[in-house]
């Protein structure tokens, strides 16, 4: 299997709009971060979206990618599903709705924000979605395992993803015993690492990131959901231990 790192950005993505932070001018282009977003394809050659922000569209065209087979939502932020409508013209080649799996109250949130999608009279060229409420630990496609992660996001519970021995995991400021349980001896953890310092009360920074790290023993971390004030690419990978990695736009991991 393969993941495509579409995004890596946090929800004002890097450059951020107006900013003249030395990083927001970087002309380095692993310095350019999308909102956070993730592209697996499985063995088969199933296209499995982890999230579907703003930078959809963008993300899709760069990246030269013409299928999606089924979207999974880890919650509800705008920086997370605000692009579904953008997968209209992937619904329309296909003659199919779109699957999402996501937790129940993030499908609220969606037929909340895109009622047209399921509308029993649509109009031409609205997209189509069907939802299915996660659980527990499922299969898509009878071929690519996935289990649920739960992450606290500051109020609210949301969803990481476990595939193989790899774990996708966003918006995360705390994880409880039970579910490290499931991250520990990783051979691939991806985790949000929002900036260097200064605690935020939704997202890991970090320090908490690396004594995360320390803690599960992944044998290779990635970070993502990063935000200008971590600093440049180069450097902060020259600073990082060996084994954890600054994820970038466009790179892609095979597990």
């Amino acid at each position: 299997m393969l993941l495509k790192f579409l995004g890596t950005g946090t929800s004002q993505g890097i450059p951020v709009i107006g900013s003249h932070h030395p990083v927001c001018l970087s002309n380095n282009i692993k310095d350019k971060r999308l909102r956070t977003s993730a592209l697996v394809t499985s063995d088969s050659g199933k296209k499995i979206l982890i999230d579907c922000g703003p930078d959809f569209r963008q993300q899709m065209l760069t990246n030269g990618e013409e299928q999606i087979d089924a979207v999974l939502i880890t919650h509800e932020h705008n920086d997370h599903i605000i692009g579904l409508d953008d997968l209209r013209p992937l619904i329309f080649k296909n003659k199919a709705s779109m699957p999402i799996y996501c937790n129940s109250r993030v499908g609220i949130e969606i037929k909340e924000r895109f009622p047209y999608a399921f509308s029993d009279q649509k109009y031409p060229g609205a997209p189509s979605f069907d939802l299915f409420e996660i659980e527990a630990d499922f299969k898509l496609f009878d071929e690519v395992a996935v289990q649920p992660i739960d992450i606290i996001h500051s109020e609210i519970n949301i969803l990481g993803f476990k595939f193989k021995n790899l774990a996708y995991v966003t918006d995360a400021n705390k994880i409880n015993d039970k579910e490290k349980e499931k991250l520990k001896n990783l051979d691939f953890f991806i985790i949000n690492c929002l900036r260097k310092t200064e605690p935020h009360h939704s997202h890991f920074i970090l320090p908490e990131v690396l004594d995360l790290v320390e803690e599960l023993k992944p044998k290779k971390t990635y970070l993502i959901h990063i935000s200008h004030h971590l600093g440049f690419h180069d450097e902060v990978e020259n600073e990082l231990p060996d084994n954890v990695h600054l994820a970038y736009d466009g790179l892609e991991i095979e597990f």
